[in-house]
């Protein structure tokens, strides 16, 4: 089944999450209960892949200003059929900022996310299933800004307030933050 490599990526983020539990097995149901998730002609919602992208010293992520939301957040996107998520994460991060290269700090998920898009035109409103992967921009920080978005920063992770109140993205810079600490 395609399904059964997210499933099982959802499993093992749910044994290292356990406070995030119910979020994960809506998540699960989800994805168990509709073959076509993938697929954004799945009107009631899809599963989407992003990009917590932080630059070569940890310390800031790039956030995108989106166009049609309006709001700074982290590059992501439709699967379009693709259930591979991290591959998706990483097309889209290329697509939306230009940067090269962009590295997966590991093939785990970093965060999981399930929030809802609100209506627009002919389209209803509906919930996105997404999958977030920490990837590490090595380079030189420049990157290109894309017609998906108004504007890209380079955020200072201690200064993301500056920039959003979303709480999944001051959970991301918490489990990033915990990370650097464990590393030392």
């Amino acid at each position: 089944m395609h399904r059964t490599p997210l499933l099982d990526a959802i499993a093992a983020y749910a044994d290292s999450h356990p406070e995030e539990s119910a979020l994960c097995g809506r998540f699960a149901d989800f994805v168990r209960g509709h073959a076509d998730c993938f697929h954004r002609s799945l009107a009631i919602g899809h599963v989407t892949g992003s990009a917590w992208i932080i630059n070569a010293t940890g310390d800031a992520v790039l956030l995108t200003h989106h166009r049609k939301l309006n709001r700074w957040l982290q590059p992501g996107g439709h699967a379009d059929g693709d259930p591979d998520v991290l591959a998706v994460a990483c097309r889209e991060a290329d697509e939306e900022t230009g940067l090269s290269p962009l590295v997966a700090v590991e093939n785990a998920i970093f965060d999981l996310d399930i929030h809802t898009i609100p209506a627009r035109g002919a389209e209803p409103a509906h919930e996105h299933y997404d999958v977030r992967y920490a990837l590490r921009h090595p380079g030189d920080g420049r990157f290109a800004v894309s017609a998906e978005s108004h504007d890209l920063a380079w955020v200072p992770i201690d200064r993301l307030e500056d920039y959003t109140d979303e709480e999944s993205m001051h959970r991301m810079a918490r489990k990033w933050l915990g990370r650097l600490a464990r590393l030392g």
